[in-house]
Formats: structure tokens, sequence, C-alpha cells
């Protein structure tokens, strides 16, 4: 039985995740992660500001990033400490070209902006990449459509939910 606290947590949360997001998540039978959305008050348009935000470690924020790959928006899902090789991306797609989308693709493929871009819920179905090193982590923390709200996950199901392609494209390091 539902509390009037734990129903106002509730609308809470679904406020704080994008609307389509939130939709997303119902769809993908995933509604008991809404209640774990946090909401904040400053942007957290970068991994540093999230994991800042969070109190969490860098390398457990999930980034959610499109790249075009012969003009085709992916997404590329990598760990916030690292950063994404996109030879390593040409390569696993076969693709000749990849880089970064600008941030007018990225609106169009996904319905949001970056820096608030979730793993799922986007207006077009595009081919997803996760990088191996989001499973160094029990939890991970992804945007939740909107730059002042992130969500927590395992990362397997992450992965899952996103149909994603366990690969290795993080950049070593130097």
């Amino acid at each position: 039985m539902s509390t009037p606290e734990s129903a106002a947590s509730a609308a809470t949360a679904a406020s704080a995740a994008h609307p389509r997001f939130a939709e997303a998540l119902a769809e993908l039978g995933l509604a008991d992660v809404l209640p774990l959305v946090r909401r904040f008050p400053e942007a957290t348009r970068t991994a540093q500001e999230a994991a800042a935000a969070i109190g969490c470690e860098l390398s457990q924020i999930c980034k959610s990033l499109i790249f075009a790959a012969d003009t085709v928006p992916v997404l590329v899902l990598m760990d916030g400490s690292s950063r994404v090789d996109v030879e390593l991306v040409r390569r696993e797609l076969g693709a000749e070209k990849v880089t970064r989308a600008k941030a007018d693709v990225v609106r169009a493929a996904t319905g949001y902006a970056i820096g608030g871009i979730p793993p799922f819920g986007h207006v077009t179905r595009t081919r997803v990449l996760a990088d191996r090193s989001l499973l160094d982590h029990d939890t991970v923390w992804a945007a939740a459509g909107t730059p002042y709200a992130v969500f927590p996950m395992d990362p397997k199901s992450l992965i899952a939910h996103t149909g994603a392609a366990l690969v290795d494209v993080r950049e070593s390091a130097q």
C-alpha cells in the first residue's frame, strides 16, 4: 500500500526525469527505477559534474555519446573516466568514418540535448555499443533525459535494456 509520502516521492522522481524517458522506463518494465531518479538544482552536463553531485566515482557515470558512423547515428555508452577511441568504434562497426555527432544530429536522433541524453527512450532507434568498462561497477549512473537528473542501474541490466553490443572501445591510457 502506498503512503502519501511514497506517492509524493514517486511524483517528485517522475517530475525529475524527462517525460519521454519516464515513458520508456515504463515500456521497458523498469517503472521501479523511476523513484530512484535524482534531480539536482544545478546542471550536471559533464561526467565530472554528475559524479560530484552524486558523490560517486567518475567511472560510475555512464556517458551516452552519439557518434556518426558513415553519417548514421550510433550510441556509445562509456564510463565517465574514459574517452571513446573512434578508431575502435569504426572497426567495430565496419564503417569508413566515425566522428562525434553535431548537436543537431544528436537532438534529431535522440530527442534530447547533449548533457542529458539517457541510454534509452530515444525518438529513433540507433545501434548501441557499450564499453566493457561499465561492468567494473555494481551500479552506474546515467542521465534521465535532462542535465539535471540521473538514475542508478546495474550495468548488466542497463546494457541488456539498451540492446547494446558489449565492446572494447575505450581509448588506451598513454
